[in-house]
């Protein structure tokens, strides 16, 4: 698997889940799982197509309990395409032998191909090739070309074609017990148009209506068929020995939260019509990616870089430019699949700074879809009692916690209460996402205007949050969960949540002190107008200073304490469970299934505490504990990072991304262990079969930003600051990006060198900042720059 493909031969029904997550096809609009169009919905296949933003909202009962949940809602499947031998049985790799099965991600185009031989007795076979895309130029319209060859005789074959509205969301079994019939309304015919069928539909309650149009181009009449909830089309084809027919499905999709529509389904009809011919559909896609890729590659040579090319691949085709005009968040599992039933969790904190560098304008739209719910997150505030703005952990359509009331622990088979709803720290990823998208952008519009809007909102929520105590004379927020999630509790409490969290406290100092920088660089127009708006006390600010320099931070054993409480906890006998357990990456189900709980251990599920070093730099971590009374020096840090190296299991795809970033920097020869595991979280399946239900979209983003700010010390205040760190294992790489108005800005480190080419333009000189020097580069100059050691 190496260069611009991804490639899988064989047919190994084991392995489709994983293979149709990775096979993929998506535009930012819309995607489509890489299931083969004759196979159906089963225990082996998965055919999903999910479009960003559409949800719908069901109640189901669950172990005596009524509960709500709302799903990122699987779409009419427009793939299938089946064929068999005239008065023959469907042929599918499942039903019959195949002799050749191989499939091919194109990259660089981003098509994916497929070659299946059917061997059909008596010397006879069929050859099936494939051709698929989801258009990136035209996000509304995918397409498939299929290939027959009759190979050693002459063959009739029966190809039937169809759009298929039977679909319901059952992609991950432990959610098979929730009510996953979203679409009603289901209507199909035929058009005008020659060889076109059309389907609509609508989700049950939040009433989004889909309409989608196929066009069935081959040398032979096509058929329309009359179905329940399906559009079909079928025709016979007459195959001579070594000659190929060709058969052409072109498909649009429109949704009735489409602009500039009036019908969804009108809308498909009309851009069906309008289509061209696959070759020039194909032409137009393909130069719409070559541009995509100048726009946001990284130069990485090997084995890594062929992985980190297929980690961009699939951020791109959930976030592309198509997705500055959506009201959509960072679906934690991409458009991929139904895991987190395709909310929108904390992972806009590792894919926002790779897009801030690359597709700006997509990082803003995804802040507006934070902007336009602060009134949730508002009243989620207040309904707690508290000023400013709780954003939700899971969120979805409307801005309201979507967060499981249970979750399933498949081990057990018991459903569990699910208290995640307490990490509040998704605020201060909010915020952390502003602050840099303006450092990146210089985009002061949106600083002084809808960014400014949320960071003081987010800071008054944990202004309120913060509670005085008197014996410690510090400030303290209580009833929280980490970003660890192993932790909800505090060992045999009523109550969930705990106290303290180092991560939620730094990081809401954090925001305190950056709300704190904006008000008092605020034009003094706007700063009136934003206080008298917002309800602004004049005495919060002074508050806002205090707790952000008192607010307690616990330690224990010269180390952070995850939590206020965390020193008490029993040590975990590691090398028992694992010798009992191989794989303990999900210590929490294995410990619930035998009637104990995480809680107890000290044992952690992914960084908690070491997230502050993934989100700030050396000297600015040692700056906020130093506001905070508190140093922070390197033996400190040091011996923070070995204690919960040793007690956490990396039951998330995120820990080893961590992990490898922080080790990049505090212990270099065990840095490249923790990036393999970000690297082959997905490829390799290492979360043990999730990765069919969906792609890991933070993690992939997490490892293009290794490369890009990781291993570069990037920092983008006042010109942009580098201080690399050299990993042997990644040690000569490039990208180009985009800062302050400045396009296609390329960097280059190798050998100690480090390379900085500014293209031409009206622009101003940028200064490169290294720790020993400033070096302004102007456009048009490249500079050549020896690293300091």
């Amino acid at each position: 698997m190496t260069g611009p493909t991804w490639e899988y031969d064989g047919y190994r029904p084991g392995e489709e889940r994983l293979r149709e997550s990775l096979c993929t096809l998506g535009n930012g609009y819309f995607a489509t799982r890489g299931a083969l169009p004759e196979c159906t919905a089963d225990d082996i296949h998965y055919p999903g197509t999910y479009a960003a933003g559409c949800y719908n909202r069901l109640t189901s009962e669950v172990a005596g309990r009524r509960v709500e949940n709302e799903d990122m809602v699987n779409l009419p499947n427009w793939l299938p395409l089946r064929f068999r031998p005239a008065g023959g049985d469907w042929l599918t790799p499942d039903t019959a032998p195949v002799t050749e099965h191989h499939q091919v991600l194109h990259l660089g185009p981003g098509t994916l191909e497929r070659r299946t031989r059917y061997p059909l007795g008596a010397g006879a076979g069929l050859l099936v090739g494939q051709l698929r895309l989801v258009h990136l130029a035209d996000p509304h319209l995918a397409a498939l070309r299929t290939e027959f060859t009759a190979e050693g005789g002459p063959l009739d074959l029966d190809v039937e074609a169809a759009l298929d509205g039977r679909v319901t969301n059952c992609g991950v079994a432990r959610y098979r017990e929730l009510d996953g019939r979203h679409l009603t309304r289901v209507e199909a015919g035929a058009a005008a148009a020659p060889g076109t069928v059309w389907l609509r539909c609508r989700t049950r309650t939040s009433d989004i209506g889909f309409g989608l149009a196929a066009r069935l181009t081959a040398g032979a009449p096509v058929r329309h068929a009359d179905e329940t909830r399906r559009a079909v089309q079928r025709l016979r084809l007459r195959l001579s020995p070594g000659r190929t027919a060709t058969v052409d499905k072109t498909v649009a999709l429109h949704t009735s939260h489409d602009p500039a529509i009036s019908d969804p389904l009108r809308a498909a009809l009309d851009r069906t019509a309008a289509a061209p011919p696959f070759d020039q559909l194909l032409k137009a896609h393909r130069t719409a990616w070559q541009q995509l890729w100048r726009r946001t590659a990284l130069d990485v040579p090997g084995e890594a870089g062929s992985i980190l090319r297929l980690h961009l691949f699939h951020v791109l085709q959930t976030l592309s430019p198509h997705t500055a005009d959506l009201d959509v968040g960072v679906p934690a599992r991409g458009l991929h699949g139904e895991a987190y039933r395709g909310h929108v969790f904390w992972d806009e904190l590792f894919v926002l700074p790779y897009l801030n560098l690359h597709l700006p304008e997509v990082s803003r739209a995804l802040l507006h879809y934070r902007h336009r719910r602060l009134d949730a997150a508002c009243h989620a505030a207040a309904a707690l009692g508290r000023r400013g703005a709780l954003y939700p952990w899971q969120s979805g359509s409307d801005g309201r916690e979507e967060t499981q009331q249970l979750h399933l622990n498949p081990r057990s088979g018991r459903w569990l209460p699910d208290h995640s709803r307490l990490q509040h720290h998704v605020g201060s990823a909010v915020a952390y996402n502003i602050w840099h998208y303006c450092e990146a952008t210089g985009d002061t519009d949106f600083r002084h205007g809808e960014g400014a809007e949320m960071l003081l909102q987010i800071a008054r929520f944990w202004a309120d949050s913060a509670v005085w105590d008197d014996h410690l004379g510090r400030y303290r927020i209580r009833g929280v969960v980490g970003p660890d999630e192993y932790h909800d509790a505090y060992p045999g409490a009523a109550r969930p949540g705990l106290d303290d969290n180092a991560y939620t406290n730094v990081t809401a100092a954090w925001v305190l002190g950056r709300a704190l920088e904006l008000l008092a660089g605020l034009p003094e127009p706007r700063r009136r107008e934003l206080t008298e708006y917002s309800g602004l006390a004049e005495d919060e600010p002074a508050r806002w200073e205090q707790v952000s320099r008192r607010l307690h931070i616990p330690f224990h054993d010269g180390v952070v304490s995850q939590f206020d409480g965390y020193a008490d906890l029993t040590e975990l006998d590691w090398h028992g469970y694992r010798k009992r357990y191989d794989d303990i990456r999900r210590l929490d189900r294995i410990l619930e299934a035998e009637g104990d709980t995480v809680n107890r251990y000290k044992a952690s599920k992914q960084a908690d505490v070491l997230m502050l070093g993934y989100l700030f730099s050396p000297g600015e971590l040692r700056g906020l504990f130093q506001r905070l009374g508190h140093r922070l020096d390197e033996h400190t840090w040091t011996a923070t990072v070995d204690h919960y190296l040793h007690r956490t299991s990396h039951g998330s795809t995120l820990s080893g991304l961590v992990h490898g970033w922080i080790l990049a920097r505090a212990r270099r020869a065990d840095a490249w262990r923790f990036v393999q595991e970000a690297l082959r979280g997905d490829i390799a399946d290492l979360q043990g079969g999730t990765t069919g239900e969906g792609v890991h979209l933070g993690a992939m983003a997490g490892t293009l930003d290794l490369v890009q700010r990781g291993l570069t010390g990037l920092e983008t205040r006042g010109g942009l600051c580098l201080d690399p760190v050299p990993l042997p294992e990644l040690s000569s790489y490039g990208f180009s990006l985009r800062y302050h108005g400045h396009w296609g800005v390329r960097l280059r480190l190798r050998s100690g060198l480090l390379e900085i080419a500014v293209p031409a333009s009206d622009r101003s000189p940028i200064d490169i900042r290294l720790r020993d020097r400033v070096v302004p580069v102007g456009p048009g100059e490249t500079a050549r720059l020896v690293l300091p050691d």
